[in-house]
């Protein structure tokens, strides 16, 4: 083990994160966070580090996300003390809700100063305290490999999520001598390691499938933590069991695959919702029984037999009580369930008594598709977006939060990890610092932000990151001059008092804006230019904007009313045919 003499506590801090197998940092610089930027210079002199300036704290934190959910690995965030730690906040929250692994470094004011209000002294430790799954404060630089080590432990095992580290000044300035403490010589009391899964569960889950007759797979998020995918499919396709996801599951597999559902819940796919609706068992993978895929939790999935596994044990049994919960990682537990299937045999094939169910459910499909306007004057978020699908199969895509974040859901078929949205606290200004993130950590691969013109404001200042990067981008904004999912329930649930939800009076001109930031800025309103435009977007060797001029009443259908169970949807639109709906759209352009 090397030991340095007379390095500083930041000395220790970029050479253990290098040493953990960090290259990539987001983040903002500040006086209490100095020291560690100073150290930083000298690693990325060398080409050890690359630090990524954005242009506020909160979109450095959504990039290290958007970084963490498309490589799989940690994203790291830097901010100073006060206001910059304060900045993190909404995204350390957003990273919380949704399971994704972050280690982010704030500076604090030197150990003297706290407690006595200092200048910029926040306790950046008490603020988040409910929202990280880990937080330290260094008091000692000799603790600093152990602390950074810890923290890549603690993010990434067993259910991921963010863990703080707040460095005070002095800290970061004192000179010691330093050992490098890996992962492995940890010792962390109060932390349990999963337990192998026994034999007796998956006895009891070929029980369960061979009583079912309707079963359904509905797969979360951790489906996607775990690169459970594989396994997944490999499951779907022996057993033809259907298979829905949440929103925070999308990918897992194609949706285009003849047993997927696509997206099930508020605005799910209606053929998802009534066979959750319907299943006599749910297999639930890396889910959390969420209110906006349960509506009305107590009829949902109400006839049906739950087996659910989770690799957090705090989740299983929550929301709703399962005959069957196994705790795990979801591709560990499916993997070793298939090996033992191979090697027994119990399990007998039901696919006969099954066959029923599929053909019911392919007759919803038929009976009530994803709608996309077609041969209408108006230019629609759908028809944009499906055609996008069809133009960048292969792209990652991140999206912001409202209408065009539920469209995208629906009608963009990705691959695992391709997909990046705010799920669980709904961020708007999520999806462009996301993206940032996303491209730098694959810098060959096309990034598609999907975003609205509302949303779009919220962090609009990281063009300069994608400028001053060169960062090739793809932003297309679904401008319909509405916070629209706001107008959308006040039009359905508050008699159509639109308050303050229009956002047409101080837009920006969104083409001038692309050009100050010296991106190229493109702009459609008409159906006969889209796809040309769509194919400039898509191909151009930059970072673009396309301001997309949509229809400003149109509603995200279908859509579960709050309180509702979810057959009880809204918007099935059984008339709209005679407007020139296309009911069963080819992946022709």
């Amino acid at each position: 083990m090397s030991v340095y003499n007379f390095v500083s506590g930041a000395f220790s801090l970029i050479d253990s994160l290098v040493r953990n197998g960090v290259f990539h940092i987001f983040g903002y610089p500040g006086g209490a966070i100095l020291p560690i930027y100073d150290e930083l210079f000298r690693w990325e002199e060398k080409k050890l580090v690359q630090h990524i300036l954005c242009r506020h704290e909160q979109g450095a934190v959504h990039a290290a996300d958007g970084y963490s959910r498309s490589s799989g690995k940690t994203g790291v965030c830097f901010a100073t003390s006060g206001p910059g730690a304060t900045n993190l906040v909404t995204g350390i929250a957003t990273a919380q809700m949704d399971s994704v692994p972050l280690v982010l470094i704030t500076g604090q004011v030197a150990r003297p100063f706290i407690g006595t209000d200092a200048f910029q002294e926040v306790d950046i430790f008490g603020i988040t305290l409910p929202i990280v799954k880990h937080s330290y404060v260094v008091r000692d630089p000799r603790d600093m490999s152990r602390i950074i080590s810890e923290a890549f432990y603690i993010a990434n095992n067993g259910r991921p999520g963010p863990v703080l580290i707040d460095v005070p000044k002095d800290v970061g300035l004192e000179q010691f001598s330093y050992n490098f403490i890996p992962q492995v010589s940890l010792n962390l009391l109060g932390f349990k390691s999963l337990k192998s899964v026994k034999e007796k569960h998956f006895d009891k889950l070929i029980e369960l499938l061979q009583q079912s007759s309707q079963p359904l797979l509905y797969v979360g998020g951790g489906a996607i933590s775990s690169n459970a995918s594989n396994a997944i499919i490999k499951f779907v396709n022996l057993f033809q069991i259907p298979i829905t996801t949440t929103l925070m599951g999308k990918g897992v597999i194609n949706e285009e695959h003849l047993l997927s559902l696509g997206m099930l819940g508020m605005h799910g796919t209606a053929y998802a919702n009534f066979a959750v609706s319907e299943c006599d068992l749910l297999i639930a993978l890396g889910v959390r029984f969420d209110d906006r895929v349960t509506g009305k939790l107590d009829e949902f999935a109400c006839n049906a037999q739950v087996i659910h596994i989770d690799v957090d044990p705090a989740e299983v049994g929550k929301n709703r009580i399962p005959q069957l919960g196994i705790i795990g990682d979801i591709n560990d537990v499916i993997t070793k369930f298939l090996i033992y299937l191979n090697g027994s045999k119990k399990f007998i094939n039901n696919n006969e008594q099954t066959s029923s169910w599929k053909q019911r459910i392919s007759s919803w499909k038929k009976q009530y598709p994803l709608l996309v306007p077609k041969n209408v004057n108006f230019l629609s978020a759908q028809e944009i977006i499906r055609k996008v699908s069809i133009l960048e199969p292969n792209a990652y895509y991140t999206t912001d939060v409202g209408q065009h974040q539920m469209w995208a859901a629906q009608f963009l078929n990705v691959l695992p990890r391709h997909w990046m949205s705010s799920s669980g606290l709904g961020t708007m200004g999520y999806g462009l610092p996301a993206a940032i993130g996303a491209q730098i950590a694959h810098p060959g691969q096309k990034i598609i932000c999907v975003s609205g013109d509302a949303s779009f404001q919220m962090n609009l200042q990281e063009l300069g990151t994608i400028s001053q990067y060169n960062l090739p981008i793809k932003i297309l904004v679904i401008n319909n001059r509405w916070q629209g999912m706001v107008r959308q329930w006040q039009e359905a649930f508050y008699g159509e008092r639109y308050s303050h939800s229009n956002m047409e009076k101080g837009s920006p001109n969104l083409i001038k804006l692309a050009q100050s930031f010296g991106l190229l800025g493109l702009e459609v309103e008409s159906r006969k230019d889209l796809v040309d435009i769509l194919k400039l977007f898509c191909e151009y060797n930059g970072p673009v904007i396309l301001n997309c001029k949509v229809k400003e009443q149109e509603n995200c259908y279908p859509m579960v009313a709050p309180g509702k169970s979810n057959s009880q949807m809204i918007g099935l639109m059984k008339q709209v045919p005679k407007l020139g709906i296309e009911k069963n759209p080819d992946n022709s352009i």
